[in-house]
């Protein structure tokens, strides 16, 4: 199947089928970034955890400009 019938399917479906493809899609990419590995539980807990408190309060904390700023301050 070509790009252009896969865009064309996805299209069709409903949003929690195209939300099941959009996980699947981070899925590869992830492991594809970290080498083939996938996070470990543990690791997916302190980031569904830092998500959770990027909800609930986003204002607080640094923009990445602020950060790399300071880290190429601190080298």
């Amino acid at each position: 199947m070509s790009k252009a019938e896969l865009l064309e399917e996805i299209s069709k479906l409903t949003p929690e089928e195209r939300g099941e493809i959009w996980d699947a899609l981070w899925t590869l990419e992830e492991r594809q970034m970290l080498g083939s590995s996938a996070p470990s539980d543990h690791e997916k807990e302190v980031l569904d955890r830092e998500m959770e408190d990027y909800e609930k309060n986003p204002w607080v904390g640094a923009s990445w400009e602020e950060v790399e700023a300071r880290l190429r301050r601190s080298t």
